[in-house]
């Protein structure tokens, strides 16, 4: 990961960066894609066709490169809060998948388990960039994504809406609200979201401390 990587902070209620992965890294995630047909349909919000699930070989392949990024929301966040981590979190990648979004698809308002999120756009198709810059209302238009926090009055900052650009990567905190606009052009986007828990799930625990339990039987 570069020193001088560019990453914004915003300038609101929760810690939430953006970010711009390389295209090696989206390379990866579209290949190991390409080796996995776990159907997520069930276990999300979004209304779409195709939601796509990573294996575990599959995310840990990933995870050395995802780590670097959560290393620098770590250094946002020290710098968010003005405060060093008294001992630097232990992540575990909980659940990854792949989402491919295509016309009047959307994902309604929903937030996710576990201590922080992601999502990183892999391909935003030229007809879906010229319906957004067509686009005449005030919200992000269509695919855009927007973020919600509190109920505060009309001064305060409670949200955040973006069109987002390839290789961007989002990373916020898992019970941050946000909902994705549906859109109209005949194409395809494809994004890859994550959760990220900050210690082993309790449905996990026989894969995470298996030596611990044999012991106790």
């Amino acid at each position: 990961m570069n020193n001088d990587i560019n990453i914004q902070i915003f300038n609101w209620g929760p810690c939430m960066i953006r970010m711009k992965i390389s295209d090696s890294f989206k390379k990866l995630f579209l290949t190991e894609a390409e080796k996995n047909k776990l159907d997520f349909t069930d276990k999300l919000a979004g209304i779409l066709d195709k939601e796509i699930g990573y294996n575990e070989k599959s995310k840990n392949i990933i995870l050395p490169q995802l780590s670097q990024c959560l290393g620098v929301y770590n250094q946002a966040y020290e710098r968010y809060v003005n405060k060093r981590f008294d001992k630097q979190p232990e992540y575990i990648l909980s659940a990854m998948w792949i989402n491919y979004q295509k016309p009047n698809d959307f994902n309604p308002p929903h937030d996710h388990d576990g201590k922080l999120s992601f999502v990183t756009y892999l391909q935003i198709p030229e007809l879906l960039k010229q319906e957004n810059k067509d686009y005449k209302g005030k919200s992000c238009g269509p695919g855009g994504i927007q973020f919600l926090y509190g109920n505060g009055p009309r001064d305060c900052v409670s949200y955040m809406s973006f069109f987002p650009e390839e290789n961007d990567m989002f990373i916020f905190p898992a019970w941050l609200k946000h909902w994705v606009a549906p859109y109209k052009s005949d194409c395809t986007r494809i994004s890859v979201s994550g959760n990220i828990h900050d210690s082993a799930p309790l449905n996990n625990i026989v894969k995470f401390a298996p030596e611990y339990l044999k012991d106790k039987k």
